[in-house]
């Protein structure tokens, strides 16, 4: 695929290429300050698509490496998008021998169901098991 490569670990990552796309294009992290990228992306297990050097796609799982993980932030620049990299990461992500064995793995998205659904994500089984805390807009000045 041309000359994209993945990348993995957080010491790989453009934390500012990474929060630019978070802050102002995402739908579920907009306004999130720099800081709090860095800091939940230190803390989790990191990969990132590259076009050379350049990040042009992330994704995260917060996770114990054994039973779970949560993926979040996923994301591909919108001028990469329908060149099949979000699906490059995610079958990188996916075939790691470590995330082969965990028990259960959680998303949220309004947008790719399809993608995820290509890799095995289903709605919960039974959904009035799982609760959450949701603090919508948090990080909006207000």
């Amino acid at each position: 695929m041309n000359n994209y490569n993945i990348k993995a670990d957080f010491e790989n990552m453009d934390i500012v290429a990474i929060h630019n796309f978070l802050s102002k294009e995402s739908y579920w992290a907009k306004g999130i300050p720099l800081e709090t990228v860095a800091i939940s992306s230190k803390n989790s297990f990191c990969a990132g698509v590259f076009d050379g050097e350049v990040q042009i796609g992330f994704a995260r799982l917060i996770t114990d490496y054994a039973t779970f993980a949560y993926l979040a932030d996923v994301c591909i620049l919108e001028e990469y998008r329908g060149k099949g990299l979000s699906k490059m990461l995610m079958k990188y992500i996916m075939d790691l021998e470590w995330t082969k064995g965990l028990r259960r793995i959680l998303l949220a998205t309004l947008d790719a169901h399809s993608l995820y659904q290509q890799f095995e994500f289903r709605s919960p089984q039974n959904p009035e098991s799982l609760m959450e805390i949701k603090r919508n807009n948090i990080y909006q000045n207000g």
